[in-house]
C-alpha cells in the first residue's frame, strides 16, 4: 500500500517526517514516490530543490505530513546552501520521524559524515535510507553505511520503488491509524499512478557496430554523426520520437570499448557515460554487426544491461552485407554465445537501408510491459502450488517485490539462496505462466 496524496492543507497535529541528505541523492524522488504524484522537481542537477516542499499523505491508515529539504550541505559560504540549511533546520525542528537519505552508490562523504553528526546532536529518530541499491549485487555494500552510527538501516532504490513497503512501515510505526486502509491502494514497490512518461531506450554495443545509424533510422532525421571511423560518438546523444502514440527517447551512446583499450580520457568517459545511460534506462538495445558474429565483448557489453535489470533487444545490424548467413544459424549461435540472455528478443536489421527497423517499436514496448508486469500475491500463491520444487527445500509462498525488473522473494525453510538449477526453474515457470518476454527476473529468497 503506498502512500497517496491527501489535498488538504498541512494539520498542526499530524506527525512530521521529514527526508534530508546532501544533494543530488534522490530526495525528491523518494518524495515523489511515497506522495505517489509528482511534487518535487527532479533532476540530475544538484541542488534542484532550493526551499522544503511538504504534502500529505496516508500510509496504512497512518496520516502524516511528509517535508521534503534541498540538500543541506554544512559550513557552505554559497547562499543558497546556506539558505537550504535554515530552511531545514526549521523542518527538523518539528520531524517526529527523519529519514537521511544518501547514495549507495558511493562512498561515505565529508558532507554525509557532518550531516550525520547533526542530524544526532537533534536527539530525534533518525531512518538511515541508503539509496540507489537496485540490484541484488548492491545490496551488501549498503551495511557498510552503518559507520555513520544509526542503527536503522533501509537499502532502497526510490527510482524503481524497492524497499520503500519497509521503510514506510519502519517510520510509520508508532503513527495513530486514523483513516482505514485501502484493500485495493497500489503497492509501495509500484509504478505511481501519474502520468504517461515516454520510455527511455539507450542503444549500446561495440564501436562501429551502427548504432547513430540505428538511431537515425529510428527517428528518421541524421541526429548523430555517422562515420566509419570507430568511436566517431563521444558522448550520448537522445532523440524523442512519437510512434502509434507512445513517446520514446533514444539515447545513443558512445561505443563500448574493452578497460584495456580506453586509453583516451574522452573514451574512458565514453565508457562511464555508456552505463550510466544503461542504469537511466527503461529497455536496452544490444547492436551487434553481423558481418562480424558474436564477439566475447558482446557479451561483455550485454552483462551491463542484464545486471542492471534492463528489459534488452538484440538488434542484428548490418544483415545486408551479412552474405549466406541464415536467420537461424546466427540465432543458434546467439544463444549459444549469450546463454544468459535467453530471454532477449532478437530482431534482424539494416540500419543503412532501415529494413527491418520498424519492429523494434513493438518489441521496446513489449519489453517495457514485461518489466512492467505485476503478478498479484494470490495467483502467485497459486502458481507455487502447482510447482514440484527440489525435496531438500520447501517453498512456503512468494511475492513480487517490485517492477523493472520484476523481482520475486520467495519463503522458504531455510535461510540460504536457491540452487542454481531450482532458481533458473522457478524463473523458467514464471516466464511460462506470466510472460516477462524480453526483461531479466529477479529471485530472492527469505526463511519464514
Amino acid at each position: 500500500m503506498v502512500a497517496r496524496p491527501e489535498p488538504k492543507p498541512p494539520i498542526d497535529g499530524l506527525p512530521t517526517v521529514v527526508i534530508v541528505g546532501r544533494p543530488n541523492v534522490g530526495k525528491s524522488t523518494l518524495f515523489n514516490v511515497i506522495l505517489g504524484q509528482r511534487r518535487s522537481i527532479v533532476g540530475d542537477e544538484p541542488g534542484i530543490t532550493r526551499d522544503r516542499i511538504h504534502g500529505q499523505a496516508v500510509y496504512r491508515g497512518r496520516r502524516f505530513q511528509l517535508i521534503d529539504t534541498g540538500g543541506i550541505i554544512q559550513n557552505d559560504a554559497d547562499w543558497i546552501p546556506t539558505e537550504i540549511l535554515k530552511q531545514a533546520r526549521v523542518a527538523l525542528g518539528r520531524a517526529a520521524q527523519i529519514i537521511f537519505l544518501i547514495d549507495g552508490r558511493t562512498e561515505i562523504t565529508g558532507a554525509d559524515r557532518e550531516l550525520a553528526k547533526m542530524l544526532r546532536r537533534l536527539g530525534k529518530p533518525v531512518t538511515l535510507a541508503v539509496n540507489k541499491i537496485d540490484t541484488q549485487a548492491r545490496e551488501g555494500l549498503a551495511h557498510e553505511f552503518h559507520a555513520l552510527g544509526f542503527r536503522d538501516l533501509f537499502p532502497i532504490s526510490a527510482e524503481h520503488h524497492m524497499g520503500i513497503g519497509d521503510l514506510l512501515d519502519h517510520v510509520t510505526e508508532g503513527f495513530e491509524t486514523s483513516v482505514e486502509p485501502e484493500e485495493d491502494a497500489p503497492d509501495p514497490a509500484a509504478e505511481p499512478a501519474i502520468e504517461p512518461r515516454a520510455i527511455k531506450v539507450a542503444i549500446v554495443g561495440r564501436p562501429n557496430v551502427g548504432k547513430s545509424t540505428l538511431l537515425n533510422a529510428l527517428v528518421g532525421e541524421e541526429r548523430s554523426i555517422v562515420s566509419s571511423v570507430a568511436g566517431t560518438t563521444r558522448d550520448a546523444v537522445d532523440e524523442s520520437v512519437v510512434h502509434d502514440g507512445v513517446e520514446f527517447v533514444f539515447i545513443d551512446t558512445a561505443g563500448i570499448r574493452r578497460k584495456g583499450k580506453t586509453k583516451l580520457m574522452a573514451e574512458k568517459l565514453s565508457v562511464v557515460m555508456a552505463r550510466r545511460h544503461i542504469r537511466m534506462a527503461n529497455v536496452v538495445i544490444l547492436v551487434l554487426d553481423a558481418s562480424e558474429g558474436v564477439l566475447g565483448h558482446d557479451a561483455t557489453v550485454a552483462g551491463y544491461a542484464h545486471e542492471e535489470g534492463r528489459a534488452l533487444i538484440l538488434c542484428v545490424n548490418k544483415w545486408d552485407i551479412a552474405g549466406e548467413k541464415s536467420k537461424r544459424a546466427f540465432t543458434e549461435s546467439i544463444r549459444d554465445e549469450l546463454k544468459f540472455l535467453d530471454y532477449a528478443p532478437i530482431a534482424f536489421v539494416s540500419a543503412k537501408n532501415g529494413t527491418g527497423v520498424k519492429q523494434l517499436f513493438g518489441l521496446i514496448r513489449d519489453g517495457y510491459k514485461s518489466a512492467s508486469k505485476r503478478v498479484g500475491t494470490g495467483e502467485l500463491n497459486r502458481f507455487v502450488e502447482m510447482l514440484d520444487f527440489d525435496r531438500d527445500i520447501k517453498v512456503y509462498y512468494m511475492t513480487q517485490a517490485s517492477v523493472r525488473p520484476p523481482a520475486f522473494v520467495v519463503f522458504t525453510d531455510k535461510a540460504k539462496e536457491l540452487h542454481f538449477s531450482t532458481e533458473r526453474f522457478l524463473i523458467n515457470q514464471l516466464r511460462k505462466r506470466f510472460g516477462f518476454d524480453g526483461t531479466p527476473i529477479v529471485i530472492k529468497t527469505k526463511r519464514r
